[in-house]
């Protein structure tokens, strides 16, 4: 297209605005310390809080004060209202949605070889849609990886109770709770403390452990990646210990029937569920970090992918073993409160301190992916060139990781937003299609660039990357749309104001 809002950035102008000696990043990562970084993001969370949802499954009360109509009805008519559990066949949701990314996963293989530069989706689409959908996608991964990290930072703060917890210390409510609680707080015996709405009360937690990363990741790549890899080594011997010792009191009889739901069962479990596999394509974004990207990026996503799969499916077939899966409604930390019923003491104590390294390593990597996602658009112009700094010394975006932190550790400590995990969905599968979309462009415009790994198939895994996400996209909750769009809305003023007067491109394009 001839218009300047769908002028794209050629690759080789990409590659050589990444050598610009003020702004370059510096590269010390290896395939192995990229897939740690994939796991570190994609095992958090996820595999210790949200399964418990997905396999017994959801049913939630609409809140008296929306007396609004026709909030009410978005509500009753959305699938987050009743949502079924997949039951013991949660595992085949672990399958599905691995598929659906391992399509996405070699997409991001291609192009990220080919374009091994920070900002991961944002860059690629920059390359193959031009700068209105490029901007899009970038202000979508922004939130992505925001609220991502609001919600797991929130669950770090769920877990540290539960250690002081076992070790009999009671901190005071308002150390460890939201200003906003919608449903109103109770203690570790089922006493309410608070009631729903606002009262004087920070979630400290939350706030301080995403700071301390924000220092870890100014001091650069290399000291943040050897972190990870020290986090990434403690979560996964919990998680072997939690698998190993737990399959010894597994009754099969709890596995019957295997899908109580059904095959709707499996596909909710697999919406939920998709939360879990979020960060793989984070290991993108440290592509200009990366010392041999054509060969490393590609082993370090798939790798990830794979391993994580691995581990998803083992933990919750144990888990469904265990006890019966209808016990798991409403367990917001179905893992270690499973040990807890069965008085598992010690070993309660390893998978909680690997849940615990589970949820530091995927902020540590989230807050560095969202950093680079700032770094790469002020670099194009789009944000203000102070989010481009990068620091004299560590070589960091330092600006964009101290802004990201506060961005994602106020928000963290003010408000409860654990509910919000369908929103970071629909942001990931909306970068997953324009990725896969990207592919098939970059093979009709550019069929001859050298490529350094190409997703088999020829166009199956583009195509079935877009269809399966628009799928997905088109199954979430109606509320969730309408907030994906007013964020949207949002960055388009953002962009129409500021980013289109002072984007490189046009401004170069012009002389």
């Amino acid at each position: 297209m001839d218009s300047p809002l769908f002028r794209c950035k050629s690759i080789d102008q990409l590659l050589s605005d990444s050598e610009n000696a003020e702004i370059k990043l510096k590269k010390s990562l290896g395939w192995l310390s990229l897939t740690s970084l994939g796991i570190g993001a994609v095992i958090g969370s996820g595999i210790f809080t949200i399964i418990g949802t997905a396999i017994a499954g959801q049913k939630m009360q609409v809140s008296s004060v929306l007396n609004a109509p026709l909030l009410q009805y978005l509500i009753y008519h959305s699938t987050s209202y009743g949502r079924p559990g997949a039951g013991p066949a949660i595992a085949l949701s672990f399958v599905l949605v691995a598929i659906v990314c391992g399509f996405a996963s070699v997409c991001y293989a291609e192009l990220a070889a080919m374009i091994p530069i920070a900002g991961s989706a944002y860059t690629y689409t920059y390359a193959t849609m031009g700068e209105l959908i490029a901007w899009i996608i970038g202000w979508d991964l922004i939130l992505e990886y925001a609220v991502s990290n609001m919600a797991v930072s929130v669950g770090f703060s769920a877990h540290v109770v539960g250690l002081l917890d076992w070790f009999g210390w009671h901190p005071n409510p308002e150390w460890i709770s939201p200003a906003y609680l919608p449903t109103g707080l109770q203690d570790l015996q089922g006493n309410t403390i608070y009631g729903p709405g606002w009262h004087f009360g920070f979630n400290w937690p939350a706030f301080i452990i995403v700071m301390l990363l924000t220092i870890i990741l100014v001091r650069g790549i290399k000291e943040s990646a050897e972190t990870n890899n020290i986090m990434v080594f403690l979560k996964l011997v919990a998680i072997m210990v939690f698998v190993s010792f737990a399959a010894r009191f597994v009754h099969p009889a709890n596995w019957h029937p295997f899908a109580p739901n059904g095959w709707p069962g499996i596909l909710t479990g697999g919406s939920i569920v998709f939360f879990t596999y979020i960060g793989f394509d984070s290991v993108s974004t440290a592509a200009e970090e990366c010392k041999n990207p054509q060969r490393d990026l590609p082993r370090g996503i798939i790798a990830t992918l794979v391993i994580c799969t691995v581990l998803y499916i083992a933990v919750v077939v144990v888990l469904t073993g265990l006890v019966p899966w209808q016990t798991l409604l409403d367990d917001a930390a179905p893992v270690v409160n499973t040990m807890k019923k069965l008085h598992f003491g010690t070993v309660r104590l390893i998978v909680l301190i690997g849940a615990l390294m589970g949820m530091i390593s995927s902020l540590l990597v989230f807050q560095l992916g969202q950093a680079r996602v700032w770094f790469a658009m002020s670099r194009d112009g789009l944000l203000p060139r102070i989010f481009g700094r990068v620091h004299p010394k560590y070589h960091t975006p330092d600006f964009s990781t101290w802004v990201a932190g506060f961005a994602v550790g106020i928000p963290a400590g003010l408000l409860d937003i654990g509910t919000l995990a369908d929103l970071s969905n629909i942001g990931t599968l909306f970068a997953f299609a324009l990725v896969g979309g990207g592919v098939l462009i970059l093979r009709y415009r550019e069929p001859d660039r050298k490529r350094a790994f190409r997703a088999p198939g020829g166009p199956l895994a583009p195509v079935v990357t877009i269809f399966t996400c628009l799928l997905l996209m088109a199954g979430l909750p109606i509320m969730n749309w309408l907030r994906f769009f007013t964020w949207l809305i949002i960055g388009l003023v953002i962009y129409y104001f500021y980013g289109r007067r002072k984007s490189t491109l046009r401004m170069a394009n012009a002389k």
